[in-house]
């Protein structure tokens, strides 16, 4: 997603979704519109609803809104309501467990006998369900069926019986799946990343105030200067301006995801030490390597596969053009009527240039294809501004297994490319040719080793035990 406020792609063909922006911030003033500010910059990675906590006067006060950060809050900013504390965490959300709706939004906040207790949350936990039984099974009643809610009752019980420390590390212990987390215990604010670092968590500073936030756009637009990853398995406590690792819980194995380069993370965020904006540029060029079209013009499906196309062109020494344009103001198009149909919405957020399409061979570039849907209709509306060929570039492998980490693919029968060949995908879109990143590609272009990567939805085979899927590698804790 190029474009900060590029939504999830929202004309039933779906692009896949990320489950939230985390956001924490320990100063000397209050802490509030620089929150506020982060989330807005990290809007990419969840529209749904936001939230703002803040440790003031002795206990946590918390804000949630529907919608768009800055349409949110822009009430409670008017009228002087925001908390006044130096300390608060913020989280914008895109559920993948849970109620849809406000109620599930974080950040959680719970009170108990050691204080107020406040969490923000990106990723998702796949043992949550049996987690939250058996905290029922104890007496802990429940507002919700969302995974951090469980998460946040599952700290308060361990840190209750053996201490902050050890009760985090108890946790972790336990928990199973991804987690990137902004944890508030009073004033006292704790980064937490799960061992395998599926999900980014960054740690910064501006002036007298220390940040952690989902990606290192959110620092850099307060001002301040990334200090390093959170490193995965790693528990940071930071209070009265200190930065203390508490513990690191060691993997086996790494699992980066793939899709935060792909697609989710914003390109001018660097993440575990590599910018994204380079790792687009380089799938575009290795896509050109490896599927080359002869074609008169390169154009990308806006916002998603424009660095891709850039770089696909260049590599080949072909012309690139913006040849669709897209409706910047119809992003959340549930406002739309029930009743229009879904081309219409097509050609509501994206029409051609007629000059760039008209009787010209074309190489259409975007990051990746779930179920086709999208794809199908925007190679239509091409034609129907006179395209003469259409040739479909892919800047990822195919997706053909569900995620079970915080992206919003939950079934295979969402994937158009499962059990299909490129061709067989070619023909289901409309296009002249298709094809696809391979996995290496991918992998050389991210600069990581294959190792420190989840490609789950890519091979079927995961990092981690899942209930009837096909695991990579045994892997344990290590302390």
């Amino acid at each position: 997603m190029d474009f900060q406020l590029q939504d999830y792609d929202p004309i039933n063909g779906l692009k896949p979704s990320e489950n939230c922006a985390v956001v924490g911030i320990c100063g000397k003033d209050p802490v509030f519109l620089k929150i506020y500010t982060s989330l807005r910059t990290l809007q990419h990675r969840g529209q749904e609803a936001s939230g703002v906590a803040i440790y003031d006067n002795g206990k946590i006060n918390a804000i949630k809104v529907d919608g768009l950060v800055h349409e949110g809050f822009k009430p409670y900013i008017e009228k002087g309501l925001t908390p006044k504390g130096i300390v608060g965490i913020g989280h914008n959300r895109y559920s993948t467990a849970g109620m849809k709706n406000i109620t599930g939004a974080g950040p959680f906040l719970i009170s108990t006998a050691m204080g107020d207790m406040a969490i923000s949350h990106n990723g998702e936990i796949t043992n949550y369900e049996i987690l939250r039984d058996e905290l029922k099974e104890l007496g802990v009643p429940f507002v919700t069926k969302t995974d951090t809610e469980v998460m946040l009752n599952l700290l308060a019980r361990t840190i209750r019986q053996r201490g902050i420390k050890n009760g985090i590390k108890s946790s972790m212990e336990i928990l199973q799946g991804a987690y990137s987390v902004a944890l508030m215990i009073g004033e006292r604010m704790y980064a937490i990343r799960d061992p395998k670092g599926f999900r980014p968590l960054i740690l910064g500073k501006s002036g007298n105030d220390i940040i952690v936030a989902s990606e290192s756009a959110a620092i850099d637009v307060v001002g301040g200067k990334v200090i390093r990853d959170v490193q995965p398995g790693e528990v940071i406590e930071i209070f009265n301006g200190e930065i203390t690792t508490l513990f690191t819980l060691r993997s086996q194995r790494i699992s980066h995801c793939m899709f935060e380069y792909v697609y989710f993370a914003r390109p001018d965020s660097i993440i575990d030490g590599t910018e994204v904006y380079n790792s687009r540029y380089q799938l575009g060029t290795n896509l050109a390597r490896e599927a080359p079209a002869e074609a008169d013009v390169v154009i990308p499906v806006p916002d998603s596969g424009r660095t891709q196309a850039l770089s696909y062109a260049s590599e080949l020494k072909m012309e690139y053009s913006e040849g669709l344009f897209k409706n910047r103001y119809s992003e959340r198009t549930f406002i739309m009527p029930g009743n229009m149909e879904r081309d219409g919405a097509v050609k509501l957020k994206l029409n051609p240039i007629k000059s760039v399409v008209n009787g010209k061979r074309i190489v259409l570039v975007d990051d990746s294809i779930v179920r086709g849907t999208t794809m199908k209709r925007i190679v239509s509306l091409l034609r129907s501004f006179g395209a003469r060929e259409i040739h479909v570039r892919i800047a990822s492998p195919k997706i053909v297994a569900p995620c079970y980490f915080g992206v919003d693919m939950k079934t295979r029968d969402q994937f158009i490319a499962l059990n299909k060949t490129d061709q067989q995908i070619c023909d289901e879109v409309g296009a002249d040719s298709l094809a696809y990143l391979s996995i290496e590609g991918l992998i050389k272009s991210i600069g990581m080793d294959k190792k420190s990567l989840c490609i789950g939805c890519l091979t079927g085979e995961y990092p981690v035990k899942i209930l009837g899927e096909k695991e990579d590698v045994q892997t344990t804790l290590e302390f």
